[in-house]
């Protein structure tokens, strides 16, 4: 059995990684599905519409944008529940695309999996569907739409929104502020601009917005606490595919959760965190005690663009010394036995080309750019691995591209290996970043019975066959 990390290697591979190298419903469409009653006291039920809605995303005069919206907003409303709660939604769908919503971080059914055309078929226009189901874990998660072959127009026009599931006995905080990042490419009036998945964006990094909004609205989101507060800031990156990294000023800030799963309490290196497309963390930020002080998250695009503002007013606010921990989550296994695991290869390559700090397209097919394992994502092959349910996974992510890929395990949360491959990070991901031209390996136990995809977290190389599925019998 593998070991996990000393102390000391634990905080050298953290930094390594960290440094750059890596409510009342969930949304998960389930037509015909056979559910399992939950206890009528438990049960939380609420029909939530995905429709067209008028936003205005920079500052007036500007005018109003054309988005698609729940329940006339972006992001969605944002869902809490508790721990152990069930939850029940209808969602109608009013766009004129099939829609399936897949929720970051949830380790529920697979055929709750909210993939549109490999969990269940997606919900057409004009449809709806039902779901009820039980988290099986506390954490924040990310909703957003997810279909093949067709996520980016959905989730670009604005379809994405947080689900809360509390812990039971969540950490004492004086605001807990989620904060959804997304972007928009819009043109100078305001219309959202069109969808394309044949081209050199779709071919390179994706499609990247001209405006970025926090929780919907133009930023910085301003926020006036008591000196001395704690805050609890609930971070996800909806994207389609802008990578970033946050930086934290004028407070100390401890992450507490990484992918919705409780961590070893540690500060970002150089006050930073890596941040893509499906990413989320549970960050504690603790105020300065002076009344007219500021603290600010930022993300590291150009020169720096405040995401949240917060100011501190009137009297000083009493906290404990040591900011709060959660529980680790009990179902996740303490360590892998990688001598019995077995193991899988996902190669990644195509794209653009760099040269000479250019981007070159010279002999690539535009409309099929990238390749996995020589081909595309297909229900038509065979799995990446099809194992009994407890077998422990290794699985290699091969980048031979000239962009970073953040891809994505459903259904499973998995440890990230240190580069020897002798021992594992002392935190629990379902999203990695991995760099180009590099390769990194994971490790879980495939412990949820079904059909699961890895897949790419920017929507535009989802949409092309940047994915694979294994299976869990």
């Amino acid at each position: 059995m593998r070991k996990p990390p000393s102390a000391r290697a634990a905080l050298t591979t953290r930094r390594h990684f960290l440094a750059g190298i890596s409510g009342t419903t969930l949304l998960a469409p389930l037509p015909g599905l056979t559910q399992q009653p939950a206890p009528a006291a438990a049960l939380q039920q609420r029909t939530i519409v995905a429709g067209p809605a008028k936003v205005r995303l920079r500052p007036a005069p500007a005018a109003e944008t054309d988005i698609w919206a729940f329940d006339g907003a972006t992001p969605g409303p944002v869902l809490r529940v508790k721990h152990g709660e069930t939850l029940g939604f209808t969602l109608e769908n009013t766009t004129t695309a099939p829609l399936g919503l897949h929720a970051y971080g949830l380790r529920g059914e697979a055929a709750r999996d909210g993939v549109g055309g490999f969990s269940q078929p997606p919900i057409a226009p004009g449809e709806s569907a039902e779901c009820r189901l039980t988290p099986p874990d506390s954490g924040t998660l990310l909703y957003r739409a997810l279909v093949l072959g067709g996520s980016s127009e959905p989730s670009g026009r604005g379809l994405a929104g947080l689900v809360i599931v509390e812990e039971k006995e969540p950490p004492l905080v004086d605001l807990d502020l989620p904060v959804l990042v997304t972007d928009w490419l819009i043109g100078d009036d305001q219309a959202i601009q069109p969808f394309a998945l044949q081209g050199n964006a779709a071919a390179s990094a994706g499609r990247l917005g001209s405006w970025l909004t926090v929780n919907g609205r133009s930023p910085p989101q301003p926020v006036t606490a008591r000196p001395g507060a704690r805050i609890r800031l609930r971070l996800a990156n909806a994207c389609n595919a802008r990578i970033m990294r946050l930086r934290f000023d004028g407070g100390k800030a401890v992450v507490i959760a990484v992918d919705s799963q409780p961590t070893e309490t540690f500060e970002p290196v150089r006050a930073q965190l890596p941040f893509a497309p499906g990413t989320r963390y549970d960050v504690i930020l603790d105020l300065p005690e002076e009344a007219g002080a500021s603290a600010s998250v930022t993300a590291l695009i150009g020169g720096g663009l405040p995401l949240v503002r917060i100011v501190t007013e009137g009297q000083k606010q009493a906290r404990p010394a040591a900011p709060p921990t959660l529980r680790p989550n009990p179902a996740l296994p303490a360590a892998v036995r990688m001598q019995d695991a077995t193991r899988a290869e996902i190669v990644i390559e195509g794209g653009a080309k760099l040269a000479e700090d250019k981007l070159d397209f010279t002999g690539l097919d535009l409309a099929r750019p990238w390749q996995v394992n020589g081909g595309t994502g297909s229900l038509q092959g065979k799995p990446l691995f099809s194992v009994k349910r407890g077998t422990p996974i290794v699985l290699a992510i091969d980048n031979r591209t000239a962009f970073i890929q953040p891809m994505h395990v459903h259904g499973h949360a998995f440890r990230l290996l240190h580069p020897l491959d002798d021992g594992w990070e002392p935190y629990f991901l379902d999203t990695v970043q991995i760099p180009e031209r590099k390769k990194l390996h994971i490790a879980f136990i495939a412990d949820n019975p079904g059909r699961w995809l890895v897949s790419s977290t920017v929507l535009e190389r989802f949409d092309l066959g940047v994915w694979a599925w294994f299976e869990v019998v």
